[in-house]
């Protein structure tokens, strides 16, 4: 509904049960804080934006509420074309299953600057504007807690979660291998990082991507941030953790 107001299309939620958290003042204070300290203030680059989108990096990310890749990277509206879910995970190339991250990576690889539509009558041989995809993990991540607990069995308890998880089997086979006698929270740890490179080796079975990769005209990158100590490390598509950068 174009133009109605935060106040009266938020009226009826108001009505639901009481509590110390009122969901809707705070999803109005927040919209109201940033539409007078961001939008208002800086109009000419909401309008760029109007006219599309051109980011550079697609990332994915994990849901962790902690850890907002914008946040930590100093992204921008329009720098970075993004997709989160459980642990920050890559499948491989499956049009059966995980259609939504397939989806998500066909459109930033090969659609972004174009179009859906327009792509294919261009062949996507022009305005392929993503030049870097990262795959961003980070510490004290709870799918990788449950990726390293899954039963030996292959027994599960949960409707989703489990068997999104096994995404990261190889990461957790890696770790056990050469980690089997450390502490477990160390050894999610190793895995934290090694399902980042799991991820970047999954993104090499997708066709659009390897075929940019093998043109020159896109880069895999992954990337770990340690909100305990506030570092952040990046490495290239090596399949293990070296680091380019460590700040």
């Amino acid at each position: 509904m174009e133009g109605y107001p935060l106040e009266a299309s938020t009226k009826a939620l108001a009505l639901e049960r009481p509590g110390s958290f009122d969901p809707v003042e705070a999803i109005k204070h927040g919209f109201l804080h940033f539409k007078r300290e961001k939008f208002d203030k800086f109009p000419e680059f909401y309008e760029e934006l109007a006219k599309g989108q051109n980011p550079k990096f697609m990332v994915f990310a994990c849901s962790d509420s902690r850890v907002n890749p914008s946040h930590v990277l100093n992204f921008h509206p329009g720098d970075a074309f993004s997709f989160r879910n459980i642990a920050n995970m890559v499948p491989p190339y499956d049009q059966t299953r995980y259609s939504g991250v397939g989806a998500a990576l066909e459109y930033g690889v090969k659609h972004l600057g174009v179009g859906l539509y327009r792509c294919s009558e261009l062949n996507c041989k022009t305005n392929l504007t993503v030049e870097c995809i990262l795959v961003f993990g980070h510490s004290l991540c709870g799918g990788i807690e449950g990726l390293m607990s899954l039963p030996a069995d292959g027994s599960t308890s949960t409707d989703f979660i489990q068997d999104w998880v096994k995404i990261g089997l190889p990461a957790k086979n890696k770790v056990l291998a050469e980690h089997e006698n450390e502490p477990f929270p160390i050894q999610c740890k190793h895995c934290e990082k090694e399902a980042v490179n799991t991820s970047l080796a999954n993104l090499l079975s997708y066709p659009f991507v390897r075929d940019r990769l093998i043109k020159g005209t896109l880069a895999l990158k992954g990337g770990y941030y340690d909100f305990v100590h506030g570092r952040f490390d990046l490495w290239g598509l090596e399949f293990r953790v070296h680091h380019d950068l460590s700040i």
